[in-house]
């Protein structure tokens, strides 16, 4: 199974990635989710199976990517426990 990871941020999609286990695995960087979802339908028409989001993305972003690549392959997106609201509002303002 070839496996991708897509992160948002400061990134540019075109130097912000990384392959590895001779292309099984992906990171990708995007700066927007106009970017993320032509990322991921250019991996899944280059044979990506699976494609994970960052936390960034939240539930309509994911939506959105899922339209992207017609919900022909599985995507996923990163959450977190509740309890944990407050360590994640911590360590992601500081880096805001």
């Amino acid at each position: 199974m070839k496996f991708a990871f897509i992160i948002m941020g400061n990134f540019d999609k075109n130097q912000d990635k990384a392959v590895i286990h001779k292309g099984l695995a992906q990171i990708i960087g995007v700066s927007n989710l106009e970017e993320a979802c032509a990322a991921a339908k250019e991996l899944q028409d280059n044979g990506i199976d699976c494609i994970e989001l960052c936390g960034a993305f939240g539930e309509n972003g994911a939506k959105k990517v899922i339209d992207a690549t017609q919900n022909k392959i599985p995507i996923g997106f990163i959450t977190h426990l509740p309890e944990q609201d407050a360590v994640y509002e911590a360590a992601f303002s500081k880096h805001s």
